[in-house]
């Protein structure tokens, strides 16, 4: 196929790579200069002329930071897709904001996919993500085959925005993960357990999930070089309390963990992974590991 990529960032440049390499034609353009040279250093061309790029694609496809990003590159989509391509959507945006993206596709007759990712930039790197899609189901089917590289587990869940409501679902268990690790290892902390042991000793525990292994390798040394960093998830935390809004589900543990993000930023921490809060209760606590 030929595909136009809107974004290269950290998750972005790894799935139009795996898309080349599975021997897609794949043209890339962001506004960041420094993304553009690390894509042309990965073997991708730069789209000099989008408009006419899209134009001329099978599909195009977006990794994008926020609301704003995907209604205004969905609508820019909209404009320039031939009638019977499509255009996929990766980023973790409110369901509100794709469903009236959704409405821009419905004339052109171009299939709108929602493909929501979980999984980190190692993940993206490694083809090990977990494919969450919702859209046209037809259209699905012929662009799956070409997502392998991204990863092979894939769940097709309907055919409007199911794929950014189960996204906004994984991501508050893994915000309430960092929550329940932060009071967990500061009681044992507290209590005389030491750091190893505690990580040790979960990891091959019964709460031992994909998640807490994957923080466990640089978590145990006390490394807190983000993955995903404390804003993005305080981004994604106001993203799921909006839905619990929406909808009037009670979303109480999760406006706790969002204060406890707040607090990791006002420590200096914007920085550092998610987990940072850790050492919000840790301070609470009285501890002192650094």
């Amino acid at each position: 196929m030929k595909l136009v990529f809107l974004g290269v960032g950290k998750m972005g440049l790894p799935m139009a790579t795996h898309l080349l390499a599975a021997g897609h034609a794949v043209q890339v353009h962001d506004t960041d200069p420094q993304r553009l040279a690390l894509a042309q250093a990965a073997g991708l061309g730069v789209a000099l002329d989008v408009a006419a790029a899209m134009a001329q694609a099978d599909g195009v496809m977006s990794s994008l930071p926020h609301d704003a990003a995907l209604k205004s590159v969905g609508a820019w989509v909209a404009q320039h897709l031939t009638p019977g391509g499509f255009y996929l959507d990766t980023s973790t945006v409110s369901v509100a904001a794709s469903a009236a993206v959704a409405k821009l596709f419905a004339p052109t007759g171009c299939d709108y996919l929602r493909v929501t990712v979980s999984g980190n930039n190692h993940m993206a790197e490694a083809g090990q993500l977990t494919l969450m899609a919702s859209g046209p189901a037809l259209a699905w089917q012929r662009v799956a085959p070409a997502l392998k590289g991204w990863g092979t587990v894939q769940f097709y869940l309907g055919e409007g925005e199911q794929a950014r409501l189960m996204k906004l679902v994984i991501n508050l268990m893994i915000g309430q993960t960092s929550a329940m690790l932060a009071e967990a290892l500061s009681l044992g902390s507290k209590g005389g357990l030491a750091w190893a042991d505690l990580w040790q000793v979960i990891g091959a525990s019964a709460v031992a999930s994909p998640i807490v292994k994957a923080k466990s390798v640089q978590l145990s040394q006390r490394d807190f070089t983000p993955t995903f960093t404390v804003p993005q998830m305080l981004k994604d935390i106001d993203l799921i309390l909006a839905e619990g809004d929406a909808l009037q589900v009670p979303l109480l543990q999760t406006a706790m963990t969002r204060q406890m993000m707040q607090s990791a930023l006002a420590q200096g921490w914007a920085e550092q992974d998610y987990a940072a809060i850790i050492k919000v209760v840790e301070q609470s606590a009285g501890i002192h590991q650094e």
